[in-house]
């Protein structure tokens, strides 16, 4: 085989390739936003220091995400405890998902800047809405 076949086989195996690729993939594990920082919010028509209050102070590495929960629901509980502790979660393309470690509390936010929206499951499915209210010096750019 000459070499201009071969190299015009080459490229025409790698623009198949490209061709098979699923966008859906890239998109479910694309990190495209950090949630670092400390994040305020509360169910729509709850106001501040009234129940159903969420504060989350997260870590991001990569697409995984440490942090601690802290909610004003009547003083802190709910008919499953405390909601109070760490929670783990994920980053994938602009969503982040949670949960605490006993399974109580569980979210899946959409992040648009310094603003999260979505829904929290915690003894029913209502909707959120958070802000981030300190950055805790996320990078200057989303990591890719």
């Amino acid at each position: 085989m000459s070499t201009v076949a071969r190299v015009l086989l080459a490229i025409g195996l790698v623009l198949g390739g490209f061709g098979c690729a699923k966008t859906d993939w890239i998109d479910r594990t694309l990190v495209t936003v950090d949630v670092t920082g400390t994040w305020y919010g509360s169910p729509p028509g709850a106001g501040y220091g009234q129940p159903g209050d969420f504060l989350l102070e997260l870590k991001q590495e990569g697409s995984v995400v440490e942090g601690f929960l802290r909610s004003g629901t009547s003083q802190g509980t709910s008919n499953t405890g405390p909601l109070s502790g760490p929670i783990t979660g994920t980053v994938a393309a602009d969503v982040f998902r949670f949960r605490d470690a006993r399974g109580a509390v569980e979210g899946e936010l959409t992040v648009s800047g310094d603003e999260m929206s979505g829904t929290v499951s915690v003894a029913g499915v209502r909707r959120l809405y958070l802000r981030r209210i300190d950055p805790s010096s996320p990078p200057a750019s989303p990591p890719r």
